[in-house]
């Protein structure tokens, strides 16, 4: 058996495209939606990131804007600039690209921007929604991992999801997310005993680990869903995912390519929180 693609590169191009739309829609009324990145320190793959966020931006119209600082910006700077932003019209979301230099408190960071703007979804305020089961803005990996699983018709209901991480970005708001839908859930990370029986259960796993090909042929069952968030580099230069996917392709039943995976969804979530942003900025005028 090989297991079929799941293809976020696809599916967040149909996305921009109907983003796209209600970007056109909004221009009518008067409101172009704005994106602005806060970007400190000289990390290569968070320039890499905005990059792409701010291309995604330009090719459905919204207006994106980066505000970068040096390694040793006073964290000071950092929280005026940020509280600019949110009195800012021109602008709709604000993203503060992580990992921020590790001096800086990034809690207190997250928690400057604007609840309303922050379509990253990382303040206490939209997680806590999401805890709740109320509408605020979701982290864009697990939202679009969910529109992924969508998209492929997979049953979810009753369904044993395992997730391989627990961060704010990812392990925690996506076992949120499953819940919401009746999967069972159970959240793996570092001290977890005997991994590969745990993920071994799993119809949906979701690997969101850090760890290039932690997870082989022998962590999944048969027929499984296999999500493979994790980006590394490896010594030659190519990208993986945290899942061995050439071994694990034969054992599952789905699975997502890294890259050309997650990640495209997760820029066109952020796109399309943002222009909802902007969109509920017109409704509350």
């Amino acid at each position: 058996m090989t297991a079929r693609i799941l293809d976020g590169k696809s599916l967040a191009a149909s996305l921009r495209a109907t983003v796209k739309t209600t970007v056109e829609s909004l221009a009518a009324k008067g409101v172009r939606p704005g994106l602005a990145a806060v970007l400190a320190g000289e990390h290569p793959a968070s320039r890499v990131y905005v990059r792409h966020k701010m291309r995604a931006c330009e090719e459905v119209g919204v207006h994106s804007e980066v505000h970068e600082f040096s390694e040793d910006v006073p964290e000071r700077a950092l929280l005026e600039r940020i509280a600019q932003l949110n009195a800012d019209p021109r602008v709709h979301g604000i993203l503060v690209q992580l990992p921020l230099p590790k001096r800086l408190d990034a809690n207190r960071v997250l928690a400057a921007v604007s609840p309303a703007k922050d379509v990253d979804g990382f303040h206490a305020a939209n997680l806590g929604a999401l805890v709740a089961g109320r509408p605020g803005f979701v982290p864009g990996t697990p939202a679009g991992v969910m529109l992924l699983l969508e998209h492929a018709d997979i049953a979810l209901a009753g369904r044993r999801a395992v997730i391989v991480g627990r961060s704010i970005i990812v392990g925690k708001p996506m076992a949120l997310l499953l819940l919401q839908k009746d999967a069972t859930v159970t959240v793996c990370h570092s001290k977890t005993v005997q991994l590969e029986g745990v993920t071994g259960q799993a119809d949906i796993l979701v690997v969101a680990a850090g760890r290039a090909k932690l997870i082989g042929a022998k962590h999944v069952k048969p027929g499984a869903c296999v999500i493979d968030v994790g980006v590394n580099r490896l010594a030659d230069g190519t990208l993986c995912g945290d899942v061995d996917f050439a071994a694990v392709k034969e054992v599952a039943g789905w699975i997502t390519p890294v890259p050309g995976g997650v990640g495209p969804m997760t820029v066109a979530m952020l796109i399309v929180n943002t222009v909802r942003a902007a969109a509920r900025s017109v409704a509350d005028s």
